[in-house]
């Protein structure tokens, strides 16, 4: 009777801090909605609605806030496709060639490998824009501006990233796949795309993440390097709809931002899966 009730007693205590966990849950989700659904429902309601206090339910001037972006010379389709060429180009590259960096300094063993690393420790310390002075001017002496290659190449070197590769091989690749790979006649470039990388796939999609959503809000050095139109980012579109206190259209800018938004949403749901897919795989032993 007595291992009953202590069984039961157990069983509710149990209930109540999985209740406790899922409400906790609940609320920080419903916290982390909040400000991309007011931003969404603010897309369809004018300025003095908005002025005049916070509302959850959509308004009707979706069409006229869409017809001021237009107005205002905001193409986002340009700005669409702007963004995604230097998001989805820098992205590509910091991922690969962090990968191939966390590789070499996991599986190789060379004399200056600790220096190294230590050295890419050191280079993430330093705040991109301590350097902004310097790669402008570095950037005009090769006639790279309203260019997107100052805004892609840098992207190979990611110390962050690198750093993040790095701990996610040292806890799961076996130096003796990459042994028995070599012995097999594969080269090593080969050994990495076709085994290295897939195992790293959880990881790389990870920080394809959050490469992807970096680059796309970018502003600071976009809004430096770039000053035609036609080359600009919806990062940059937005911060320029905004006019003094009595012309902004606040309806607009939360529109702006809303499509701006949305292809992050996009990345992000088509790579999470791949992310839970892969830790799933990952952690079936045969």
């Amino acid at each position: 009777m007595a291992n009953l009730q202590r069984s039961g007693s157990v069983s509710l205590s149990r209930g109540i801090n999985k209740t406790v966990i899922y409400v906790i849950c609940i609320l920080l989700s419903l916290l982390s909605i909040m400000p991309f659904l007011i931003m969404f429902v603010n897309a369809t309601r004018s300025t003095p609605e908005i002025q005049s206090g916070l509302s959850l339910i959509p308004s009707t001037h979706l069409i006229s806030n869409w017809n001021v972006l237009l107005d205002k010379s905001f193409d986002p389709f340009r700005g669409f496709m702007n963004s995604l060429i230097i998001s989805g180009c820098a992205t590509i590259l910091t991922v690969y060639f962090s990968s191939l960096t966390a590789y070499a300094i996991v599986v190789y063993n060379w004399h200056f490998r600790q220096p190294f690393f230590t050295f890419i420790m050191a280079v993430m310390m330093i705040p991109s824009q301590a350097s902004a002075i310097g790669f402008y001017q570095f950037m005009y002496k090769l006639h790279w501006t309203n260019s997107y290659l100052p805004l892609i190449l840098p992207a190979i070197a990611a110390p962050a990233v690198v750093f993040f590769m790095r701990q996610y091989l040292l806890a799961t690749l076996s130096v003796e796949l990459v042994e028995a790979a070599r012995v097999d006649g594969s080269s090593e470039f080969s050994t990495f795309n076709k085994i290295i990388m897939p195992i790293m796939m959880p990881a790389v999609a990870t920080q394809a993440i959050f490469a992807f959503v970096g680059n796309w809000n970018n502003l600071f050095m976009p809004l430096i390097l770039l000053t035609q139109k036609d080359k600009y980012t919806l990062p940059i579109m937005v911060s320029l709809l905004r006019g003094d206190i009595y012309k902004t259209e606040f309806g607009s800018i939360y529109l702006g931002l809303s499509l701006t938004v949305l292809p992050l949403f996009v990345i992000y749901f088509l790579l999470s899966r791949y992310i839970i897919a892969g830790v799933a795989l990952g952690g079936v032993k045969e």
